[in-house]
Formats: structure tokens, sequence, C-alpha cells
């Protein structure tokens, strides 16, 4: 099964004071950590989406031949994000499936990217439209398989939302995989700090 890797990168960072997602941890920018682990779990096709700062992002990052987007409305939420994202995956050849990341969560671990994409090519998850990660110690979803089938459901969303109102939707094609431990945003240069001393022995 052929997976994109959507990679969200847009945010305005207002709470932050900077643009975060070059913010330094463990010698590389928040962004890089994120961009790693997809391709250390085996993930080759990856559309990122860039915003306002793309050009600063494209400067700062080592880059494996990502396809960069730019939304030229980050203004209008993670949303309009998602849908350039899935637009832009639409485009990538035989691809059935998106695994929609966040950019500013530099704690994404390649394993548990695996094991989401272990689950949704098993007979048991055949009927889900989304896979999601269901951590130990974090409500959040991320990351999320979505089948193409339901990437035009992206159309509905407004606002900054990503895909959890149209899984809380439709709760009979959501599967979820347990996974240990958490995967934070990074919303504040305090958040950052509680999670740098940590993230080296995390990141696996």
């Amino acid at each position: 099964m052929r997976v994109v890797a959507v990679v969200l990168a847009a945010g305005a960072a207002s709470r932050f004071g900077s643009n975060k997602l070059l913010a330094p941890m463990d010698g590389r920018p928040l962004l890089q950590h994120a961009l790693d682990a997809v391709a250390a779990a085996g993930v080759d096709d990856v559309v990122v989406v860039l915003g306002a700062e793309a050009d600063a992002v494209e400067a700062a990052i080592a880059w494996r031949g990502e396809r960069r987007v730019v939304n030229g409305r980050p203004q209008d939420g993670l949303s309009s994000s998602l849908r350039v994202g899935l637009d832009a995956a639409v485009e990538v050849p035989d691809a059935e499936a998106a695994l929609v990341v966040l950019g500013d969560q530099p704690q994404l671990r390649p394993g548990v990217v695996r094991a989401i994409l272990t689950v949704a090519s098993s007979p048991a998850a055949a009927h889900a439209q989304f896979v999601r990660a269901r951590y130990a110690a974090d409500p959040a979803p991320n990351p999320v398989f979505v089948r193409r089938s339901a990437w035009a459901l992206a159309a509905g969303l407004d606002g900054d939302w990503g895909l959890g109102p149209l899984m809380a939707n439709r709760p009979d094609h959501v599967v979820e995989v347990p996974v240990e431990g958490a995967n934070p945003d990074i919303d504040t240069p305090a958040d950052l700090a509680a999670v740098s001393p940590a993230a080296e022995e995390d990141h696996r």
C-alpha cells in the first residue's frame, strides 16, 4: 500500500513568539525531528505544508526529497493546511492513503508510525477510514492514517481543527492503536523546555 505522509507545518506559532518549527532541540530544528521520524519509519512519499515563513524553513531543514507546498492562508487554521496537503497527496501516483503528521510534535517515534501502518494494512482494519494512535499519556490522536476514500471529507472542516471532528462523527470507521508514552504539541517555549531533556532517549 502506498502511503503519503502529509506533514502540517504552516502554523503561525503566535504563542511561541517566533517560528517554533525552527526552534532548536537536541541540535536540530523542531520540524526536523518529525521529518526524521517519518523517514526512519520507512515512509518515502512526503508532502510538507509550509506557511508564511516558508523561505526560512526551506533554508533550515535537511531535506530528503520531501515535496513542499505552501498554504497561502495559514491564518484559516489547521483545516486549511490539511486540505492543501491532501490536495498535493492526490498527485502522488497510486497513493492509497495519507498519514497526517504535525510538524510541531518532535517526540513522534518511528515505532508509532510503523505500528499504525501495520494495523492499517491488516484485515482487521480493512473497514476503517482512519487509523490513529492512542497514547497512554496523551489524548491527542496524531499521527492519523487516512484512506483515500476519506480525503474529500476534509473539505467540510474549517478553523483550527484537524481530523478529530471527522473521527468523532464516524467512530465505526476508526481503529485505534494503543502505544506507550505521549506525543505533545510544542506551542510555547515552556512546552519545548519540558520535553527537551527526555527527547533524545524517547525519540526511537
